[in-house]
């Protein structure tokens, strides 16, 4: 590329002379940094990672109104989600919408509501096992069970009382899940990358 953009630049020279050469030369400049720029960027901003402005109160008080977040969507086209993970994913209800969660409940898992507390139920727990959380502040209100299906997950807001979550709309379904959260940005005081948190399962 910077061969042909050389022998443009001599040809503006000598049609152009000096002074328009050198302008049309640096018009040439910006336009092959941009499309340098945009061949890195794009690719970066479309498929590997994107913005994500939080709304709301559900994911309090790990995540705030406004806060500024780094999605990684190529991990989980690498892999699955695991337990934990704070997900970026289509409002099942209303695909246009984007909500932020924490996946709770695996596929193929049976994941119960009751007593303020979540159940799990799976090939090591067959009987059922209240999962601890350490992240929140509450009991999990509700009364409700699921099977989730192969490719289901269930997902929890943080703020259990201010949460539209699968309690409301149901499992979130592998397709419709964009990326999990990698880096908070803003606000600066609070700058950081995440941990996955550790259960007693």
């Amino acid at each position: 590329m910077s061969t042909r953009f050389s022998q443009i630049e001599d040809r503006l020279y000598d049609r152009l002379g000096p002074v328009g050469g050198a302008v049309a030369s640096f018009v040439l400049e910006v336009v092959q940094i941009v499309l340098i720029s945009s061949a890195i960027i794009v690719p970066i901003r479309y498929f590997l990672v994107q913005p994500f402005y939080v709304k709301g109160a559900s994911m309090e008080p790990n995540f705030y109104d406004h806060e500024y977040l780094i999605i990684d969507e190529l991990s989980l086209r690498l892999r699955e989600p695991v337990r934990g993970e704070i997900v970026v994913f289509r409002y099942p209800r209303d695909p246009s919408q984007y909500f932020i969660k924490r996946g709770v409940g695996l596929p193929g898992e049976t994941i119960e509501v009751t007593g303020g507390n979540v159940m799990v139920y799976n090939t090591e727990h067959p009987n059922g096992l209240v999962l601890e959380e350490a992240y929140l502040e509450e009991s999990t209100t509700g009364k409700v069970r699921v099977t989730l299906g192969d490719d289901e997950y269930y997902v929890f807001g943080d703020n259990r009382d201010s949460s539209l979550d699968s309690r409301s709309f149901g499992s979130v379904h592998t397709d419709n899940i964009i990326g999990r959260v990698w880096v908070r940005g803003l606000p600066f005081s609070r700058i950081g990358t995440f941990d996955l948190p550790s259960y007693n399962l």
